[in-house]
């Protein structure tokens, strides 16, 4: 417990730092909201077992009605966030209810089905921009009280914004309702038996990962001041699976250090290897898969937790 309260003090550090330590804060942002974007994704897959095909549906959706609001009808920020949540909550219901029936496989091919409707509603509907999606969103002030416009002060809003959503989700796991999760995951047959409404524990758990995706949407549309349909695409739904697996699935720190392999990875190569990043980022998870069953995070767990105690 205090090397893990020793860690979780040294990254608060860095990550209060970070600006003044020669990194664009606005390449810092996009890490905070792909990490955030893997914790809820991992709250899906890491703690009940349920591998969705289709999580950028909720992130996507919920970045392009953030941005609609706040560049078309004038909302503030904080109201257009909330509008974006309230949408991808919407959504996990809808799609959550018809897919939480399934389990496996078929679960995983529901997502992507309705997730793909959901990108190709966002190309065809005029409001998105289709094609080139919406562009220059404003970020606006928080109640009208701290402007954003300052990449420092949009940096320490969304870093706080990340703080919450991190500790939300431990809160979360370590309830009774995580621990109903937990049991899930295990032997979900078992939790029936004892008496457990199991779709509705895995519906509610379906809804909180899309809502808490959707809010890493609207945070990344508001940081970098656009959305696209890169954001609602199934290749954006591969990247936050390879985040979480790379990091390390049912582990709190290993979808952010997963998020902050891939895109820094992304941000860095890409100027010098071009396409080819993906291939190098396909062959390091293919390295991790070898060498790290349980993902980066989750052997450092495995070998070094026993010692510590």
């Amino acid at each position: 417990m205090r090397a893990q309260i020793a860690v979780y003090v040294v990254l608060a550090a860095l990550a209060l730092i970070a600006p003044f330590m020669g990194l664009y804060p606005v390449f810092l942002m996009k890490l905070l909201c792909f990490a955030m974007f893997a914790c809820a994704f991992n709250l899906l897959l890491g703690f009940t077992k349920m591998l969705s095909f289709g999580h950028a549906a909720y992130f996507g959706a919920s970045a392009y009605i953030t941005g609609w609001l706040v560049t078309v009808h004038g909302w503030g920020t904080i109201e257009g966030i909330l509008g974006g949540v309230a949408v991808s909550m919407l959504l996990g219901i809808v799609i959550g209810a018809i897919a939480v029936r399934r389990q496996g496989i078929y679960f995983a091919m529901i997502t992507l089905a309705l997730a793909q409707v959901v990108y190709f509603v966002c190309l065809q509907a005029q409001f998105t921009g289709g094609e080139n999606g919406l562009q220059g969103i404003p970020r606006g002030s928080v109640f009208g009280l701290l402007g954003l416009g300052n990449d420092r002060t949009m940096y320490y809003f969304v870093l706080a914004v990340f703080v919450a959503v991190f500790f939300f989700i431990r809160r979360i796991v370590h309830s009774p309702f995580g621990q109903v999760l937990k049991a899930i995951r295990a032997n979900e047959p078992r939790a029936v038996s004892l008496g457990y409404k199991v779709d509705r524990y895995k519906l509610t758990a379906f809804v909180l990962s899309a809502s808490l995706a959707g809010l890493a949407g609207s945070l990344k549309a508001l940081v970098l001041g656009f959305a696209t349909l890169s954001d609602v695409s199934q290749g954006n739904s591969g990247e936050v699976i390879l985040m979480t697996l790379l990091g390390g699935s049912g582990t709190f720190l290993g979808p952010v250090v997963g998020a902050n392999v891939v895109v820094a990875l992304q941000e860095y190569l890409s100027d010098l290897v071009g396409s080819w990043v993906s291939v190098i980022i396909g062959a390091i998870f293919v390295v991790c898969v070898l060498l790290f069953r349980r993902g980066f995070v989750g052997e450092v767990q495995r070998r070094f937790a026993p010692r510590a105690e």
